[in-house]
């Protein structure tokens, strides 16, 4: 049986790299346990200091050029978050290999494009996602117009995009915590009002209160 060139994506931030559980040794001893079983021939790509959030890591970048030249057939990954930690941001990286002919194979939870199952199962997830974005996007539209006919003012928080306002005031009026609302920001990775990459329960409750004045 012919062997396949496989990319293994490493990463860890600086916060992680004491956590034997998210570790770059714990990380390459799943995917090396992964390619003896199944003969993978891996080149390694990593990077050390880097959040999920930060699409432009030097590491990602070289294991995605790698695929595109055809030098390697699968990226693998020994968990999820280590490639991304945003639904939206993975969902991309599935359309990429879609598109360019390459495979993604996660280990934890198991989602193996090699296969007729990983691939509908990385279907389902880019239309869940797609799914989400359109609801939300409706949902915002109609609570800006609401607003508007009441005379409210959006983005009174310079930093604030008025899309973004008008997404925290859908979410809100649905049922949605503060907290709940935060950890979605942070998934899709949407800046702060201050330009941070953390959003707080409180943050989220000024703008409201903001709005609503």
């Amino acid at each position: 049986m012919a062997r396949v060139n496989v990319v293994a994506y490493l990463r860890v931030s600086t916060r992680e790299q004491a956590d034997s559980g998210l570790g770059l040794d714990a990380q390459r001893r799943a995917i090396t346990d992964e390619a003896t079983r199944r003969g993978w021939d891996v080149t390694w790509c990593l990077d050390e200091g880097y959040t999920g959030r930060n699409e432009k890591r030097p590491g990602l970048q070289e294991a995605l050029r790698l695929l595109k030249r055809k030098e390697a057939r699968v990226l693998v990954v020994a968990k999820l978050d280590r490639l991304s930690r945003s639904v939206h941001d993975f969902t991309g990286t599935v359309q990429v290999a879609k598109k360019q002919r390459w495979a993604l194979v996660v280990l934890d939870p198991v989602i193996d494009m090699t296969t007729p199952n990983g691939r509908m199962v990385a279907n389902i997830l880019a239309s869940v996602a797609e799914w989400e974005s359109d609801i939300i996007g409706q949902r915002t539209a109609a609570a800006m117009a609401e607003a508007k006919a009441k005379g409210q003012r959006f983005g009174r928080e310079r930093s604030t995009p008025a899309e973004v306002v008008a997404r925290i005031l859908t979410e809100h009026q649905h049922g949605a915590t503060y907290n709940a609302i935060a950890r979605r920001l942070d998934a899709d990775a949407i800046p702060t009002p201050n330009g941070g990459h953390r959003w707080y329960a409180s943050t989220v409750r000024r703008l409201v209160l903001v709005e609503a004045s």
